[in-house]
């Protein structure tokens, strides 16, 4: 829709002491943001309005400050999707509250795409972050659209993960005006999450980060995607949180395994224990969606051993294919000796080597020694 048709829209976004279920009850009450300004002060506290907002809506107030905003939003080339739209996330419509208008930055056909939520603590460890990054690679570069929300910590790791594939596409999911970059370190990768996909939000320009926005935020997180991944996450935590909204919103939920004795292991840990999927790889996150979901992921699904073996293959980068070719399934081989044949550096090797044991293709053995597994 064009910034200009939206202005009505805006309005109701804009209006004093309306959240986004009254604001939906309005609507349903009056068919349109138009009708809504055009109703009378009586008509508008039928609907239970508190009395400041309806008194506002019949001032016509809000139109003016959405006039403002709306020449602001021009200026950044911003676009506003609001829930009667095509661009609009099928899946947000299911929640109990989905937010009639989203502010967007970046492509917003992405947004109707298939998409899986990857969240967790802002403090995470170097496997956490490392297991983001990869989940969100692996599962960008099958398709899937990888929503986060632009934090710091395990967010921002998902968000690169997914630019680091020629495919991927992300959204951040902001808890402030679309103008605000926050945190700033992020900017840079503010800037690239608007390239290779889009970042949304609901609440108007300038909006400050406040902690209360957050688990506003945090239902969209949970609502837009088929699902929603916790890699690290506290007993108290955001993640946590996300991840029982998912589960209300009936959204698959998974979690990463994490060492026991770290405080953010607690989140995934015990979303496991009481019945999330225990993710791996993205082969654990794919076999979990809809049959029909993957079907378009998959046009083809492996039925065979040779098969299964091909797309494994197909999914190895070159550095974890040239390793992998070079171990058997019977004698191990010390990773000094894959350093010196593969001509890699040892950080590159361990990391690819982490990287095919997290699949299920590598078997560590003692002593710094790997086979290969039998597929």
């Amino acid at each position: 829709m064009e910034l200009d048709h939206s202005l009505h829209w805006l309005g109701l976004a804009l209006a004093p002491g309306l959240a986004s279920r009254l604001t939906a009850k309005l609507l349903r009450n009056f068919g349109s943001p138009e009708a809504v300004f055009g109703a009378s002060l009586t008509e508008l506290e039928a609907c239970q309005l508190p009395a400041p907002a309806a008194q506002a809506i019949r001032s016509q107030d809000p139109l003016k400050a959405a006039a403002k905003e709306l020449d602001q939003l021009k200026k950044l080339g911003c676009r506003l999707v609001n829930w009667g739209e095509p661009e609009y996330p099928k899946r947000l419509l299911e929640i109990y509250d989905p937010p009639p208008l989203l502010y967007v930055r970046g492509d917003p056909a992405v947004l109707t795409r298939h998409s899986i939520s990857i969240v967790g603590t802002r403090r995470p460890t170097p496997y956490g972050n490392q297991m983001a990054e990869r989940l969100s690679r692996d599962l960008a570069d099958r398709g899937l659209v990888i929503v986060s929300g632009l934090a710091r910590g395990i967010d921002s790791s998902a968000h690169k993960g997914a630019c680091a594939v020629a495919r991927g596409a992300t959204v951040a999911v902001l808890g402030n005006g679309i103008d605000v970059i926050y945190p700033k370190e992020n900017k840079k990768l503010f800037a690239l999450v608007e390239q290779r996909g889009a970042i949304i939000t609901e609440f108007p320009l300038g909006f400050y980060p406040a902690p209360e926005n957050f688990p506003i935020r945090n239902r969209i997180v949970a609502g837009m995607p088929l699902g929603v991944v916790v890699v690290e996450g506290a007993q108290y935590s955001g993640s946590l949180i996300t991840a029982r909204l998912a589960m209300e919103f009936n959204r698959e939920v998974y979690g990463v395994p994490g060492n026991v004795t770290q405080p953010t292991s607690f989140a995934p840990n015990q979303l496991i224990k009481q019945g999330a999927k225990l993710v791996m790889g993205w082969e654990d996150v794919v076999e979990e969606l809809p049959t029909e979901v993957r079907a378009e992921l998959f046009p083809v699904e492996p039925t065979t051993a040779e098969q299964r073996a091909t797309l494994f293959e197909a999914a190895l980068s070159p550095t974890q294919k040239q390793l992998y070719d070079l171990l058997g399934t019977d004698a191990p081989r010390h990773v000094d000796e894959l350093v010196e044949q593969s001509g890699l550096s040892s950080s590159a090797v361990l990391a690819a080597l982490f990287d095919l044991e997290m699949k299920s293709l590598v078997r560590q053995m003692p002593g710094k020694q790997f086979v290969k597994v039998l597929l």
